[in-house]
């Protein structure tokens, strides 16, 4: 079980499949298949070539997959710099965007324009990134993202010490309702260990969209059960 920052109460682990592994040319109707196996947020991995070594959609898309779909739209920007593009981004139809602590000169100023445009404001930390660098901007968020593997490729393989850095944040957090979300080679057997050291919320990709539609639901609840 895990707290939910948006209602202050017990609940299972959000589960939230990143589009990255979905099937693009059939984008719409994966997005509704997630949504009918159970998983409660979509994740919008958006890349620019330029912060990361590698580039996936903009707004246009996220925009398409928004008529399909009343789920949270979990906005993860890995881009530089990020604060021309946080109302377009807004508009498009994201409920929670996230940007990486590194992404632009004035951290504070970025997530408070976030909150500003009415989402919920996130920060991201590399794997190399200290918990302490959203030290002094807790009471700016509401999503602190932990990378579990170099941003920038889906598919790459877990880094435990991820699990070390999750543990420092739920301290850092206290009674404060952030949640911590986890991304990067998450599967059903290291997220008992993530949930158990603080984590709210799972992106999945490789292991939410494993085998096809047919196997959505039970990639969803395999990676929900952690007790």
């Amino acid at each position: 079980m895990a707290t939910d920052a948006l209602m202050g109460e017990q609940v299972p682990v959000r589960i939230a499949p990143s589009i990255l592994s979905a099937d693009f040319a059939s984008l719409g109707d994966e997005v509704r298949a997630m949504e009918h196996a159970g998983a409660d947020w979509i994740h919008l991995d958006v890349m620019d070539g330029h912060f990361v070594p590698n580039m996936t959609f903009g707004p246009p898309v996220i925009e398409s997959i928004r008529k399909v779909t009343d789920l949270y739209f979990d906005a993860h920007l890995m881009i530089a710099p990020v604060d021309p593009y946080l109302e377009t981004f807004a508009a498009a139809g994201c409920d929670g965007i996230t940007i990486h602590a590194e992404a632009g000169a004035h951290l504070d100023r970025s997530l408070q324009r976030i909150r500003d445009l009415g989402k919920r404001a996130g920060v991201s930390l590399n794997p190399a990134t200290p918990p302490e660098a959203v030290k002094w901007v807790l009471d700016r968020v509401d999503l602190i993202l932990v990378m579990s593997v170099n941003p920038g490729f889906g598919g790459q393989t877990f880094i435990p010490s991820t699990l070390e850095k999750i543990h420092r944040l739920a301290q850092m957090i206290e009674d404060r309702p952030i949640d911590i979300e986890v991304d990067g080679g998450v599967n059903s057997e290291n997220s008992p260990a993530l949930v158990a050291a603080g984590a709210t919320v799972l992106v999945a990709g490789s292991a939410a969209f494993q085998n096809g539609p047919a196997a959505y639901r039970s990639n969803v609840t395999a990676l929900r059960s952690v007790d």
